[in-house]
């Protein structure tokens, strides 16, 4: 099968596409988010050698929302809004994503799962509801499995335990396309090396050749409640690969979004953000 790094790489570099068509199907469109609202805190974290970008919300019982691959925290921008009406909302950029800094070191997500524990640190909070978006979700599992203490819940949406669960055709996806085009003009406008964009991409698409790498036994000694979430049009992970998570981790709830892609957050924020309270504000 082609590996993830070369199917994302496919896609970034065959852009330049026709938006007159997304009119009709939600899952064919991309909403920006709104503007963020005002932080209650932010700043750099100094982190496994890197200024690592974060901002908090509201107060309450802590929830940390995790972007995905070539985002960034904005992105959660919907979700923070209604979460920090009654939780402690932690967002933050990832290691060479939107305002955080990256180093040569090569990626992994072991190491990504590294900066948000360190990132918790810095902020003196012992443990979190994690939602996770694509790669997020993937940092969710491996802090599930590796430092379970740290979680109270994981919502891994749109995450993949190895990378026989890509769908070989997102390379292909016009709307994949055109978030990873937006997500380029991201790059651009806040990152502290705008002009790195392609250079970014080809790092962290070593880590996408060959990660994650899972064992169906490393994921059923997960015991942090989890829910295991896919939108019914994602255009990159299988339905099939999402249904074996939610079967390998013990007492795993799957949900099937309706009528959303691989960015649901922003094409049904207001059904994604009930399944978020859902899982995290349950007894």
């Amino acid at each position: 099968m082609v590996q993830g790094w070369k199917l994302i790489a496919s896609a970034f570099l065959s852009l330049g596409l026709s938006t007159a068509a997304w009119a009709a199907d939600r899952w064919l469109e991309i909403p920006h988010p709104p503007p963020m609202p005002a932080a209650t805190e932010s700043g750099y974290a100094p982190v496994n050698g890197i200024q690592m970008y974060y901002a908090v919300y509201g107060s309450g019982q802590p929830v940390l929302l995790i972007h995905g691959g070539l985002g960034h925290a904005d992105i959660w921008a919907n979700q923070v809004i209604d979460l920090a009406k009654d939780h402690k909302v932690i967002v933050a950029d990832s290691r060479g994503h939107g305002r955080s800094t990256r180093t040569a070191e090569p990626y992994g997500y072991d190491l990504m799962a590294s900066d948000y524990l360190a990132l918790l640190d810095h902020l003196k909070i012992d443990k979190v509801a994690l939602i996770g978006w694509s790669d997020g979700g993937i940092i969710g599992l491996d802090i599930a499995m590796k430092h379970p203490e740290r979680l109270s819940k994981l919502f891994a949406h749109a995450a993949n335990s190895t990378v026989e669960g890509l769908t070989p055709t997102v390379s292909t996806d016009p709307v994949f396309k055109r978030y990873i085009e937006w997500m380029g003009e991201e790059y651009k406008r806040l990152s502290k090396t705008p002009g790195q964009y392609d250079a970014f991409v080809e790092q962290i698409g070593h880590m996408w050749e060959s990660q994650p790498s899972w064992t169906t036994e490393q994921l059923a000694a997960i015991r942090v409640p989890t829910a295991i979430v896919l939108g019914d049009h994602d255009e990159a992970i299988t339905r099939a690969h999402t249904e074996y998570l939610a079967k390998t981790i013990p007492g795993a709830r799957l949900i099937i979004l309706p009528q959303v892609s691989h960015i649901a957050m922003l094409q049904d924020p207001v059904g994604y953000t009930k399944a978020i309270r859902e899982l995290i504000d349950a007894p």
